[in-house]
């Protein structure tokens, strides 16, 4: 039996002891994002990262398991880029494990070098594969808060 593909909100909230600017350059500039990219047990190679920071530019990232060799990538589309504030990206279906979703990521500067990210996609695939999702992305931002330290 296969699972219902179904519409799922994911919400990731986390504050950074780090200034706006350098969590929206973790995000934004290939090496950084390469950086921390992917669950822990992935690796992202800055060869494997594009980052087109405008409208309609691309988003593309591979990362490699560090267990098997498989690789997992991650495309989309920019629809906003709002420095050092806010972006959304689109991802297809197409080549993908998802039926489709957007991301929205907003940095509020919370002061005194500190930066609130709030993480939230609209995801449309199966129960299972959207608790996988989440359990990724909160792996990666954990490795993200480790990169800004």
């Amino acid at each position: 039996m296969t699972e219902s593909i179904t519409q799922h909100e994911i919400t990731v909230t986390r504050v950074f002891d780090a200034p706006r600017k350098l969590v929206w350059d973790a995000w934004t500039h290939p090496r950084q994002l390469a950086a921390w990219w992917g669950p822990r047990g992935w690796t992202t190679p800055p060869e494997n990262v594009t980052v087109d920071l405008r409208p309609g530019g691309v988003m593309r990232l591979t990362s490699i398991s560090d267990h098997d060799g498989s690789e997992m990538t991650t495309h989309g589309v920019l629809r906003e880029v709002v420095a050092p504030e806010r972006l959304v990206f689109v991802e297809p279906s197409e080549d993908s494990w998802h039926e489709g979703a957007e991301s929205v990521v907003t940095f509020a500067d919370l002061g005194d070098g500190r930066t609130e990210m709030v993480f939230r996609a609209t995801i449309h695939t199966s129960d299972d594969m959207r608790a996988r999702a989440e359990a990724g992305l909160t792996s990666a931002f954990d490795r993200l808060a480790e990169a800004l330290s």
